[in-house]
């Protein structure tokens, strides 16, 4: 079987795990539009702080390892493409220690926390302004 199906499968996966991350990150910008969003958006926002608090991988991270394995990209001798050079960096950092993902999490926690709390104060203003 062609390797070439594995590859784009890992390239794939690692996108929707950065728009993952993005949504994960800003997605109370979302809320701010569509409020209704907020069930999915807060379910996905604590998902993210818990996977960095508590040092697990998130389980999409060993399946794009398997994919590329099985499209003969594993180990460093691999050539990356495009997509894996530049996300790659960005969701598995080199050197990220405990206390980088602690951090991360509370990066995470802190943004959103505060992106809901402007929210909460314009819906309630304009509750204000209507009644």
């Amino acid at each position: 079987m062609s390797q070439l199906p594995h590859a784009l499968l890992a390239d794939t996966l690692l996108v929707l795990h950065g728009l993952f991350i993005v949504w994960v990150m800003l997605g109370a910008l979302a809320v701010w539009r569509w409020p209704r969003l907020a069930w999915a958006h807060l379910p996905s926002a604590a998902w993210g702080v818990w996977i960095e608090w508590s040092g697990r991988l998130c389980p999409l991270t060993p399946l794009e390892w398997r994919l590329r394995e099985m499209a003969g990209q594993a180990g460093a001798e691999r050539t990356r493409g495009f997509v894996e050079h530049y996300l790659t960096a960005a969701i598995y950092p080199e050197g990220l220690t405990r206390e980088v993902q602690f951090a991360l999490g509370a990066l995470v926690l802190l943004v959103n926390l505060g992106l809901y709390l402007k929210a909460l104060r314009r819906w309630r203003a304009r509750r204000t302004c209507i009644a």
